[in-house]
């Protein structure tokens, strides 16, 4: 059995594929080891995989990094606090407004340069997953072909490659520009009273959280449906074949249907093993950004009630909305780790439940 699953390893260009995994998660996982995670899981002896001192290190360098912008956000509100006070004693109404929009100017300007920033990589870790499941999904169709599912294969490969690069340029043309156009609403709605724009931003928000949701719904149900039907096509078929070979082939006939069966069950141990391998990529993926963002969101939260006491209410309006905006950033980018992780479940339950049929 081991010779026969290291065979179909070579031959499927399995290690081909895990040598090509191991640039997703250097940067997050440096002493994983792909290819021995890989035949743990053929064996089923996965053991902790995880690094939680580099997982600390992260986490550490992020919360340093949202600290020192939520101190210089809180620092520029403390000047402008006490400038305005000196104005406001002096009687010029005038230069205290002036003084106001510089500030503002100041914290938009600091704010945007950190959201830029993580955008660009919200942006690069939605295209690297996108990337890895191109790479992901040849090599599993190919491994369900193995195991016989036909019918299956036929149907999940066009829903899953259409669906995923779909919903990446989805993402990035239509909900990310949404986003944005939100981020530059809630900034000129906050710039002065007479300008009263913040329920368009904030529909704009909703709108974006349900569109995921839609997305998020329909991807699994399109996938879950249409492969439960053609698993049960594909397990019935199999037993057919299997016992015409068994019953009209003589002699070899029962030997034949028992090898076949042996090759099988190897393919589909690879197929649930390279699917493991796929999961774990993706979170490594998905990780730190997942990480910056949530600390950003929270710190932003922190800033908000924090400056409340001496900052203006619009500042303190601007600086909460930016946090929503975070938070919705935090949402796509976990929507989409979580739809191609479900999508890489439910491809490995198919097939297990039409190898049930058999």
């Amino acid at each position: 059995m081991e010779d026969l699953i290291n065979s179909q390893s070579s031959a499927l260009g399995i290690n081909e594929f895990l040598n090509s995994a191991k640039t997703y998660t250097e940067n997050v996982f440096p002493d994983l080891d792909i290819m021995k995670l890989f035949s743990d899981s053929v064996t089923g002896n996965i053991g902790n995989i995880f690094s939680f001192a580099n997982i600390g290190n992260i986490f550490l360098n992020e919360l340093n990094s949202a600290i020192k912008l939520m101190v210089s956000v809180l620092i520029i509100i403390i000047i402008h606090s006490i400038f305005k006070a000196i104005i406001e004693n002096l009687g010029n109404s005038t230069a205290s407004q002036v003084v106001y929009f510089i500030q503002y100017l100041i914290i938009v300007t600091v704010i945007i340069n950190s959201f830029v920033s993580i955008l660009a990589i919200t942006r690069e870790s939605i295209n690297n997953i996108i990337n890895f499941m191109n790479l992901l999904i040849p090599l599993m169709i190919t491994l369900m072909l193995t195991t016989g599912s036909l019918v299956t294969t036929s149907i999940i490969e066009p829903i899953l490659l259409f669906m995923m690069n779909f919903i990446g340029e989805f993402i990035n043309i239509f909900l990310i520009p949404l986003l944005l156009i939100s981020i530059t609403i809630s900034i000129v709605s906050n710039f002065s009273d007479k300008i009263q724009i913040g329920r368009l931003s904030k529909f704009l928000k909703s709108s974006i959280i349900w569109i995921l949701g839609i997305i998020l719904t329909l991807f699994s149900c399109t996938l879950s449906l249409e492969g439960n039907l053609a698993s049960s096509v594909d397990g019935i078929t199999a037993k057919t074949a299997k016992a015409a070979v068994s019953t009209f082939i003589p002699v070899v006939g029962k030997i034949m249907g028992d090898t076949v069966d042996s090759v099988i069950g190897c393919s589909n141990i690879l197929k649930n093993s390279v699917g493991v391998i796929g999961v774990i990529i993706i979170l490594g993926i998905a990780f730190i950004p997942i990480i910056r963002i949530t600390i950003l969101w929270l710190v932003f939260k922190l800033t908000s009630a924090t400056c409340e006491v001496v900052a203006d209410g619009k500042i303190v309006k601007l600086i909460d909305q930016i946090s929503d905006c975070y938070k919705i950033l935090l949402a796509i980018l976990f929507s989409v780790s979580i739809m191609f992780v479900i999508g890489i479940t439910i491809v490995i339950k198919i097939t297990n439940s039409a190898l049930m049929y058999r």
